[in-house]
Parts: structure tokens; C-alpha cells; sequence
């Protein structure tokens, strides 16, 4: 009988990992909970050799009706999630959320709205347990690095849009842009710098009158993208290059 040599598979795993700055020893899977989805890091072919990349879990966007400090009650969208570090080094994610309709073409950043958020941890995490961050508390400290073998800790956010219903109740799909999750950038020959974002698309099974967090499902797959940015690289030779290490803002170009 003759010996059987290893499959390429493993090594083009191990290869995928490694490109993604991500441990060889740390294969334990990511658990999912109820309603949970996970965007697993993915190689670019604009990555560079030290380009990191963090683990992204999600849930479908919820609808909540709640007080909103100075405007009254609205109804705001909310994105759950939780960010894995699968990397050797501890990494900071500096949270840049921006909600996008295809259908009627308006934009929706992020708001740090810490009533709203307390709204919010009664129904997502009523013990406390999870201390659930917003995106300048999610900030404050770098995500740590799981360790090899183990069961990956995970660090959870919330994102809030809270005037998705005011400018575009009747969207039926739409895509929110995760930036942050990687130090991944490029500039083109034009000067436009972009960075490495994750794109998750949703689609809305209902008019605007029925406004409901069942209606909304995510549409597979998670997508990595180098996304274009308003920052500008220097347009003259020798000329010093402008910080790009701090989340700029997005286009949706």
C-alpha cells in the first residue's frame, strides 16, 4: 500500500490565514448564537504583507420605538454585534457604521446616543453581562487577542441609525459599511484613498407603514471591499502623505 501525500487544501488554508495576518494555531471556530451570522476575515488582492484583519458576528438590523433625546420618540434602526480578534497582537477597532439605501440613495452614519443605548441593553443584554459599547467606548481599548485553541472572546457593540425611518421609511434594500476592522488601505493613481471595509447587505420585505425587525434579512455573503474615501492622498512628489491610519469618511463609490 502506498502512503497517501497531503491534500493542497490544509496548506492553501494555512497559506489564507497566514495572509491575513491571522494565527495558524488559532482554528477554534467562532460559536453562534440564535439569529447570529459571522464575517469571517478574507483575503483582498490589495492586502499588504502586515495587513490585519478582526472577526466580525452580527445580527440582522432591529427596529426599536424609543425616547430620542431632543427629537422625541422615533423609531431607530440598531446593528448588535460582536468583534473577535484572531490575530497574534491586540488591535484597537475604531467603529466607522454607515447605513446606505439603494433605493432611495440617502446615507446614515452612527450616533452615540447613550439613552437610546441603555433602551437598547434592557432587551440585548438585561443582565449586564455582555457591557455591551458604543462606538467611542469600543474604542477606548484594543480588542485582545484570543487565545490559540480556545473559545474566541469576543468584545459586543451596538450601532444606532436613528433616522433611517425619517428620510427613508419605504427602502427595501440597503447595506451597511463596517470600517475599521482592518488597517487594509490603497490610493489609487488618482490619489483616493481606500480602505478595507466589510459590506453587509439587507433587504426590507414590506411598505413603510409596517416598520418591524422581522422584515429584515440579510442577503449572503458577507463582503470585503477597498471602499473609497473623501481623504485625498498628496497630489505633489515629495510631498509629506496625510494620516490615513484614523477612519476617514466613506463614499459609496
Amino acid at each position: 500500500m502506498t502512503a497517501r501525500t497531503p491534500g493542497r487544501a490544509p496548506l492553501a488554508l494555512a497559506l489564507l490565514l497566514g495572509a491575513a495576518g491571522l494565527p495558524l494555531a488559532a482554528t477554534a471556530q467562532t460559536p453562534l448564537g440564535p439569529n447570529e451570522r459571522l464575517a469571517e476575515p478574507h483575503v483582498n488582492v490589495q492586502d499588504r504583507d502586515d495587513t490585519w484583519v478582526l472577526e466580525f458576528k452580527f445580527k440582522d438590523p432591529r427596529l426599536m420605538t424609543v425616547d430620542v433625546p431632543g427629537r422625541g420618540k422615533k423609531v431607530v434602526y440598531y446593528l448588535w454585534y460582536q468583534v473577535i480578534n484572531k490575530t497574534p497582537q491586540a488591535h484597537t477597532f475604531l467603529p466607522d457604521f454607515e447605513l446606505v439605501t439603494h433605493d432611495r440613495h440617502t446615507v446614515h452614519r452612527d450616533q452615540v446616543l447613550p439613552r437610546v443605548q441603555e433602551e437598547i441593553r434592557k432587551v440585548e443584554d438585561p443582565t449586564g453581562y455582555l457591557d455591551i459599547k458604543n462606538s467611542v467606548t469600543m474604542a477606548a481599548q484594543p480588542i485582545p487577542p484570543s487565545r490559540p485553541d480556545a473559545v474566541p472572546s469576543a468584545v459586543t457593540g451596538l450601532a444606532i441609525f436613528p433616522d433611517v425611518v425619517d428620510q427613508a421609511a419605504d427602502t427595501t434594500q440597503f447595506s451597511i459599511y463596517v470600517a475599521g476592522l482592518s488597517n487594509g488601505w490603497t490610493v489609487d493613481d488618482k490619489g483616493v484613498v481606500r480602505r478595507k471595509t466589510l459590506q453587509l447587505n439587507f433587504r426590507r420585505y414590506t411598505d413603510a407603514l409596517h416598520q418591524s425587525s422581522q422584515d429584515i434579512k440579510f442577503i449572503p455573503p458577507t463582503e470585503w471591499i477597498y471602499r473609497a474615501t473623501t481623504l485625498k492622498a498628496p497630489a505633489k512628489p515629495g510631498e509629506a502623505a496625510k494620516e490615513v491610519s484614523a477612519p476617514p469618511k466613506d463614499t459609496d463609490k
